[in-house]
């Protein structure tokens, strides 16, 4: 992989906080998985004590998550896979793997994804807007309060055209229980 280059699938923070040099970004569509805050976080956007809750694929037949595709190339492939491997699997609550995502022109190509681990400890399985409303407005890690990677995401994706109700759902939630 890393001779030629590779593809990385962004969904979350890779939206808008990449840290990585790439030559192209498309957007990209991954089927078989969803977007969903389903991972508690005890490092970034949240303690042991008081968790947040962080973006993660998990897997789901039917669905579908649109995002972007960021091409490495093949000279700072090795620095960049190092680099995404001690962000990504700082707690090892994510996989990585490889999977078909189709680019915005029609052009399939495989890209690195990282996947929940659902037998992880992290791995909250399935909580309402409620309860994730909640967590996200009272929490904060060592990169800042939780509400504020919901909304950089949130507005992202609408950058890009990508709509996500249950995003924007929980902005509204969000905003209204800082208010």
């Amino acid at each position: 992989m890393q001779e030629n280059g590779f593809w990385v699938f962004g969904y979350g923070s890779l939206l808008w906080k990449p840290g990585f040099a790439f030559a192209e970004k498309k957007q990209a569509r991954l089927n078989g998985f969803r977007r969903a805050f389903c991972m508690y976080s005890i490092h970034y956007r949240g303690t042991v004590a008081n968790p947040g809750l962080v973006l993660a694929l998990d897997p789901h037949d039917t669905a579908c998550c649109d995002g972007v595709a960021y091409r490495v190339p093949a000279e700072t492939a090795a620095k960049t896979l190092n680099y995404l491997r001690e962000r990504e699997l700082v707690s090892s609550a994510y996989y990585e793997d490889t999977h078909p995502v189709t680019l915005e022109c029609g052009t399939n190509v495989d890209a690195l994804c990282y996947i929940v681990d659902r037998d992880h400890e992290q791995y909250t399985g399935v909580l309402s807007l409620e309860t994730q409303a909640d967590m996200i407005a009272r929490s904060a890690g060592s990169t800042g309060p939780n509400w504020e990677y919901l909304f950089k995401t949130a507005e992202h994706l609408a950058a890009l055209g990508i709509a996500d109700a249950e995003m924007e759902s929980l902005v509204k939630m969000v905003s209204q229980r800082r208010a």
